[in-house]
Formats: C-alpha cells, sequence, structure tokens
C-alpha cells in the first residue's frame, strides 16, 4: 500500500498558454472576459480580466474553473439537471455556493483522460463564455502533445 500519490496538474506555464489562447479568443469574438485556470486540486493558477469584462462576472469565472476541475465534467453538463425537479436541482448551493451550472467552464486533461485542471470563462454568453474557454483547452492539449512527442523521441 502507497503512502503517498503522484496527481497530475497544470504548471504555471500551461495556465498562461491557456490564458493567452483565451484572450486570443475573445478578442477575435468581440467579448472582454474574465478568465481563471485551476490546477487538479481546484486551486487558482492564473487569471485575467480584460479591459471591459464584468467586473461581476470575476468570481463567476473562478467558479466555473472550480466546478470544472473538482467534478471533472464541463459546467455545461448540468444545465438540463438543475432545473426544479431535475435530478441535479440544488445543486448550486453546495461547496459553498461555488458549484457553477452554466457553461463556460471546462476541464483539461491529459491523453490518459486525468484531469489537469480546468479553465473557466465569464463575461459573454454561456455559448461564448465556453468558445473562449474551449481555445484554451486545445492551448494546453498542443502543449501537451508537444512534450509527449520529445519524451517519444527521447526514447
Amino acid at each position: 500500500m502507497a503512502a503517498v500519490t503522484h496527481i497530475p496538474t497544470l504548471t504555471l506555464a500551461a495556465a498562461r498558454a491557456a490564458v493567452e489562447a483565451a484572450e486570443a479568443k475573445a478578442r477575435a469574438i468581440g467579448v472582454p472576459m474574465n478568465i481563471a485556470v485551476v490546477d487538479s486540486a481546484t486551486h487558482l493558477l492564473h487569471f485575467s480580466r480584460m479591459d471591459g469584462a464584468k467586473v461581476t462576472s470575476i468570481s463567476i469565472a473562478l467558479d466555473k474553473a472550480f466546478t470544472a476541475s473538482g467534478h471533472r465534467v464541463p459546467t455545461s453538463t448540468y444545465k438540463e439537471a438543475v432545473w426544479p425537479g431535475g435530478v441535479g436541482f440544488g445543486i448550486w448551493n453546495s461547496n459553498g455556493g461555488r458549484f457553477m451550472v452554466i457553461g463556460g467552464g471546462l476541464p483539461v486533461k491529459n491523453e490518459n483522460g486525468e484531469v489537469l485542471g480546468a479553465i473557466g470563462c465569464s463575461t459573454g454568453t454561456p455559448a461564448q463564455d465556453e468558445e473562449v474557454a474551449r481555445a484554451g483547452v486545445e492551448a494546453v492539449e498542443k502543449l501537451l502533445k508537444a512534450e509527449s512527442g520529445k519524451i517519444r523521441a527521447k526514447l
């Protein structure tokens, strides 16, 4: 029985790459965003509030990232389940009210499906927030593929 476990998690460099890509996508669609990246333990790694992003969306972006990392699925997953009578009704009250059920939070996973962290975006519509978050996830996936290729080349 092992006394220690090693859990893969995002690095600050990966978080910065995610934010840079998300900011570029936000500029491309014309919607300034609050962008939060958390590690696999839901702790904040990097945050950006673009000029013009809604101040009231800061905590929403943080909570989207928290939820996506902690529950290991996109926040949009809960969209239909949280209405009155739904199986997840009231879940937003969990975790000190931090559980977010609005689209815009996406987990970042490695090739083994392990959650490394998450990105949460907020200011636009849920679809816009998720589009911007997706750009951040794709930037990290690109880094992971490059690292994997370098490791294979060494073997």
